[in-house]
């Protein structure tokens, strides 16, 4: 099942973003809970706001940017997945989430593959403000979906999922 979510009205406030990972990060250190990212269109955000607080290397070792295909590949993403339901997909961040996850032998593993502003033209999957992020954990794996609104910049892209992927994983530490 994919679960459908969407971000904030307006302009992201990048400040509450940072905010937000800050007690992420807080969460996972007091919970002992190691986490770790495969990122495509988000391009390593995620990971560097969680590191961005004082201690995260106690539950932080490291992460994956894997802008093509072929790096999602090197990084554990079997290719049939990517061949058989795209590399824009809900798979594809499903096997993007588990495979950070077992690299890292992480507790908490996020995928992130999506497409922003433009078209992709490498792959035909490609659909301007579709992103699928799922998160795989011990006691399983969920998998989401967001039509991102045109936003102003890149950045601005990458904070809106940055945003929206902070909520499920607060969620999932106050459990």
């Amino acid at each position: 099942m994919v679960h459908e979510v969407r971000g904030a009205e307006g302009t992201i406030d990048e400040t509450r973003v940072h905010r937000q990972y800050a007690q992420l990060t807080h969460l996972l250190i007091e919970r002992g809970v190691r986490i770790t990212t495969m990122e495509s269109c988000t391009s390593g955000l995620i990971a560097s706001l969680i590191t961005d607080a004082e201690g995260s290397s106690a539950v932080f070792e490291g992460a994956f940017v894997t802008y093509s295909n072929e790096a999602k590949v090197m990084q554990g993403v079997p290719a049939q997945v990517i061949e058989t339901h795209g590399v824009y997909s809900a798979q594809t961040a499903s096997a993007m989430a588990k495979a950070c996850r077992a690299a890292y032998a992480a507790d908490i593993g996020v995928g992130v593959t999506g497409s922003f502003g433009n078209v992709d033209p490498n792959n035909a999957d490609s659909v301007p403000g579709e992103v699928f992020f799922a998160i795989a954990a011990a006691n399983g794996l969920d998998c989401y979906h967001c039509t991102v609104p045109e936003q102003t910049s890149r950045l601005a892209y990458k904070l809106y999922m940055a945003d929206v992927i902070a909520g499920p994983l607060l969620q999932l530490l106050q459990a």
